[in-house]
């Protein structure tokens, strides 16, 4: 391959990143200077937290086909605006379109959030990751990361209250092959979304469920350091 097509291609292969923080920057702008915008998400907040079932699937449904799409923006955007917590909108997506549907939009939602935060962290680096997520914990999710790699992701992807975005900016920022990166993603985030998909009828039930299911996922991480930390013990 000559240098030219070798400059082309990894040029080319540049420009999901450039698009994605392209896509960031334009959602934070219009957060803060565009009052219509800002009015929208302070909205989404207040109905995507509320609890109510009704409430959401009528906030929801007034944007017909858009609906989805709207979740999906709104789950990228949180990474920076922490509009809403993702976990609610996690919920929003199995109240208003079922646990099927719902499941499906999810799950398009995160490998999309999750490829735009890996992708502005391999392209922005670990000073501007920093003024985002904050220095000490892109170094405790770097650690973490670095320690566990492939797992850490999973753990993190199953529980709703671990570092869900900081663990895809880092994973950029380490230069975790993306495709393992996204496979560790999909595979975490699969239970917690059968999870909420199968409690999705009561919020009472699902929120209880969740916090279970959060203690219990800990657990068993907690567990495995453990054990990984006594196997590299007795081996040294």
């Amino acid at each position: 391959m000559s240098k030219g097509e070798s400059t082309k291609n990894r040029n080319k292969s540049k420009w999901p990143a450039f698009l994605s923080v392209m896509i960031a920057v334009l959602l934070a702008i219009g957060y803060f200077t565009i009052p219509s915008i800002e009015s929208f998400f302070n909205e989404a907040w207040q109905v995507l937290t509320s609890g109510n079932q009704k409430e959401v699937e009528n906030w929801v449904a007034q944007f017909g086909a858009w609906g989805p799409i709207i979740l999906i923006i709104a789950m990228i955007a949180q990474m920076f605006l922490i509009i809403v917590p993702s976990v609610m909108l996690m919920v929003a997506s199995i109240l208003a379109y079922g646990p099927i549907w719902g499941s499906i939009i999810i799950l398009i939602a995160v490998f999309l959030a999750s490829s735009v935060g890996y992708a502005i962290g391999k392209l922005l680096g670990r000073d501007q990751v920093q003024r985002i997520i904050g220095k000490k914990t892109e170094k405790k999710v770097s650690g973490f990361l670095e320690d566990y790699g492939f797992w850490a992701v999973i753990i993190t992807r199953l529980n709703p209250f671990l570092s869900n975005d900081a663990i895809s900016f880092v994973g950029g920022i380490l230069r975790m092959g993306y495709w393992k990166f996204i496979g560790a993603t999909l595979i975490g985030i699969t239970p917690l979304i059968l999870f909420i998909a199968i409690l999705g009828k009561s919020t009472n039930s699902m929120k209880t469920g969740l916090l279970w299911g959060s203690l219990i996922s800990l657990a068993i991480f907690l567990l495995y350091v453990w054990y990984d930390k006594k196997h590299h013990k007795q081996i040294g």
